[in-house]
């Protein structure tokens, strides 16, 4: 069976019932394994704290009970970072790029960037 790794805006989009997920990626999660990495959740309690963005409830909670499962970060996840190269320099999408490839799991975003990197393994959460 094959596995995903959502990124962070996915995550929240999936949380909150986005239309914005399309409707390849909506069966893509209902018949594989979606994994959340913990390197999302501490990006949103960063934005959240700094008053970047706003979730509504418990977060923990939602993704616990949304039945996604935790991706902790490793030591091989860090080791592989710096070989991730983006045009931009995000160091969440670039943590969790390397976790998914470490993990050989499918990334989900739409973050047009990224998506324009040409980076195997990464796919459209729109589609």
């Amino acid at each position: 069976m094959s596995a995903v790794l959502l990124d962070t805006h996915v995550l929240l989009w999936l949380l909150t019932d986005s239309t914005r997920l399309g409707r390849r990626t909506r069966g893509r999660l209902a018949a594989e394994v979606a994994y959340v990495s913990s390197v999302s959740l501490w990006e949103v309690e960063i934005k959240r704290s700094i008053g970047k963005l706003v979730v509504p409830g418990d977060l923990n909670e939602a993704v616990t009970s949304s039945g996604l499962r935790e991706l902790p970060l490793r030591w091989a996840h860090v080791s592989g970072y710096p070989d991730i190269e983006l045009p931009h320099r995000d160091p969440f999408d670039r943590m969790l790029i390397a976790q998914a490839g470490v993990e050989r799991l499918d990334f989900l975003t739409a973050d047009r960037q990224i998506l324009g990197a040409d980076l195997s393994g990464v796919f459209d959460a729109r589609d």
